[in-house]
């Protein structure tokens, strides 16, 4: 039996925008998904969504692990348990997280010898496969930990300020808000490729900002960043609400993180205010998590 764990992930910058190659800046936060396997006489998948075996609407990531894996090692059958402290279809990198947590947790225990560079790749190319279209950023960040600016893949300096996440609990489709945006941009090009350049650009600034560890500019380019998301029709009046009650309680900076259409919102907040920004959050409808930036990422969690 191995169980492997993955942290999720909220960006800082440029969501959306990363899909077309722009820039963005992501942190890894202590929120983690956790996988065990454990050798069975036929495939099982057990979440919180369900019980299945092979299952590409219920369990599409994981399912899609198994059949690429099962190329790299022999096996009849695995049971795989997923236990997560991350909302589905949150921003939060919840997808991201099972998938690499379990190529990791059958890498291990079939000897497959990926390191966690292919890792994060493979992750990447199996949610180009269910979205249709994905960004490496999840993958990588939630492999490899820290607060990483994408595409180059350059490490910053970790977070040293208070991190609240508000979930609305609205379910939201990454795939289709990614369609959504590719159809604007397809149809309006002369007006999306600049706001998504705007959202790219925003991470140029915002590098220097993370390392010399100016949180209160950071979070007003967060502001700036959401204004944009907005213009391109990812938000709603549910994640609006969050984040116009974390910036009336002291946050420094709140936007989506994620897709969007739904999920989570993420404030940037002084230690001091931590609870404010969370009690405000809580009080306009959401679910308040409290977290920090962490530079541990994919790990194995026991070998049995």
């Amino acid at each position: 039996m191995i169980t492997c764990s993955a942290p999720g992930k909220i960006y800082l910058f440029g969501e959306h925008a990363v899909v077309y190659g722009e820039n963005a800046i992501c942190c890894a936060v202590d929120i983690r998904t956790r996988v065990t396997v454990e050798p069975d006489d036929e495939v099982t998948i057990v979440s919180v969504l369900g019980t299945t075996g092979l299952d590409h609407d219920i369990h599409p990531y994981v399912s899609a692990v198994v059949e690429r894996m099962s190329e790299l090692a022999s096996f009849e059958g695995i049971r795989i348990t997923i236990r997560s402290d991350l909302p589905v279809g949150s921003g939060l990198g919840s997808s991201a997280a099972v998938t690499v947590a379990t190529i990791k947790a059958l890498d291990v225990m079939y000897n497959c010898g990926l390191d966690n560079a292919a890792i994060a790749s493979m992750g990447h190319e199996i949610e180009m496969c269910v979205q249709g279209a994905a960004s490496p950023t999840d993958t990588y960040v939630c492999t490899m930990g820290g607060v990483v600016r994408i595409p180059q893949r350059r490490s910053l300096e970790s977070l040293d300020c208070g991190i609240v996440i508000g979930n609305t609990h609205t379910f939201s489709s990454t795939r289709e808000l990614v369609e959504h945006v590719a159809d604007l941009r397809q149809r309006y090009p002369d007006v999306i490729s600049p706001i998504l350049s705007s959202i790219g650009n925003l991470s140029n600034s915002g590098e220097d900002l993370v390392n010399s560890r100016s949180y209160s500019d950071i979070g007003g380019l967060m502001n700036i960043n959401q204004g944009l998301l907005d213009a391109i029709g990812v938000g709603n009046a549910k994640l609006s609400s969050l984040i116009h009650a974390a910036s009336a309680a002291g946050a420094m900076g709140a936007k989506i993180t994620g897709a969007g259409g739904g999920g989570c919102m993420v404030a940037l907040v002084d230690q001091s205010c931590v609870k404010d920004v969370a009690d405000a959050i809580l009080a306009a409808g959401g679910d308040p998590i409290i977290t920090d930036a962490t530079e541990l990422g994919l790990r194995v969690d026991s070998s049995t």
